[in-house]
């Protein structure tokens, strides 16, 4: 499988994809960005929610934070 470096990303991207939607369209409907960037923040957001998930950030604190940390300014 041939592949190719996109210069502006940075990321292979292969030349002969099964499916070939038109990446202009794509891009045009996103109005920014390329779609290789969108691709790669959606599997940061993906990896995200997998650990937090990890971290089950939901259930309370084991220690309650101290009175004054999300007090503006301090």
């Amino acid at each position: 499988m041939a592949s190719v470096l996109k210069k502006t990303t940075g990321l292979v991207v292969c030349k002969s994809p099964h499916e070939r939607p038109d990446v202009q369209k794509l891009e045009d409907q996103l109005e920014g960005g390329q779609i290789k960037e969108i691709i790669l923040l959606g599997k940061n957001e993906l990896s995200l929610a997998r650990q937090m998930m990890q971290w089950k950030t939901w259930k309370p604190l084991v220690e309650e934070p101290p009175a004054h940390q999300w007090k503006w300014p301090v």
